[in-house]
C-alpha cells in the first residue's frame, strides 16, 4: 500500500466539513470540531446543530455561563446522552495554566463539567455543551474522506462559538478560497436543481 492515509491532515483543531455531495443526514451540511484523532479512531462534534434544549435544563449550573443560544448543540449521533463541553480560552491563557480544561488545540479546550463554571468564566471567550459526539473507528474517517464525503480546514476558534444564525458550513468553506469555496455555492440535491 504505503502512501500517505486518507486522514493525514485530520488532528485535533481541524475541521471536517461534510462535502455538498454528503447525504447522510446526520452530518448533511455539518462542521465537526475534531477533538481527538490517532490510530484506534477520531472523536469531534458536530458545531452547527443546534437543539430545543436549554443548557440550564440538563446542566443547571452551566445555563448561565454558555454562548448564545444557550441551547444543548448535537454533537453527533453518538451517546446522545453524554454531554461534552468546549471552551475558547482569552487571549494569554493556555488549558495548563486554567484548572478544569484539557487542551484540544490553541486557545481551544475540553471542559471537565465538574469544574466550578464561576471559576472558568472569567478565563475564557466562551463555553459550549454539545449533547453526543461523532465518532469513528479506526480507518473508518480515512475510507470516508477517500470518497470525497469530507474537506478538511483549519478550524478558528471562534467556530466552537458560532451563532447557528450564521451560515457555518457555507461560512468555513466560503474562507478557504477556491476551489473549495466553491462548494459553499452547491445545491445539495442535484436532483432539486
Amino acid at each position: 500500500m504505503g502512501g500517505v492515509p486518507a486522514d493525514a491532515e485530520v488532528e485535533p483543531g481541524t475541521l471536517l466539513v461534510a462535502a455538498p455531495t454528503m447525504f447522510d443526514p446526520n452530518f448533511k451540511r455539518t462542521v465537526v470540531f475534531v477533538i481527538d484523532h490517532r490510530d484506534e479512531g477520531t472523536l469531534g462534534v458536530v458545531l452547527n446543530r443546534p437543539s430545543d434544549v436549554p443548557v440550564h435544563d440538563v446542566l443547571p449550573n452551566w445555563g448561565g455561563h454558555v454562548a448564545e443560544p444557550q441551547s444543548v448543540f448535537v454533537g453527533g449521533p453518538v451517546e446522545k446522552k453524554t454531554a461534552l463541553c468546549l471552551a475558547a480560552l482569552r487571549t494569554g491563557e493556555t488549558a495548563a495554566s486554567v484548572p478544569g480544561v484539557i487542551a484540544v488545540r490553541g486557545p481551544v479546550a475540553l471542559v471537565d463539567l465538574d469544574t466550578d463554571p464561576e471559576a472558568l468564566v472569567p478565563k475564557v471567550r466562551g463555553v459550549r455543551v454539545f449533547a453526543g459526539y461523532s465518532g469513528w473507528d479506526s480507518g473508518q474517517l480515512a475510507g470516508e474522506i477517500e470518497r470525497d464525503d469530507w474537506v478538511i480546514v483549519p478550524a478558528l476558534p471562534s467556530d466552537i462559538l458560532a451563532s447557528p444564525n450564521r451560515d457555518l458550513w457555507g461560512q468555513v468553506l466560503r474562507r478557504q478560497g477556491v476551489p473549495i469555496a466553491l462548494l459553499a455555492t452547491h445545491p445539495g440535491d442535484l436532483q432539486r436543481n
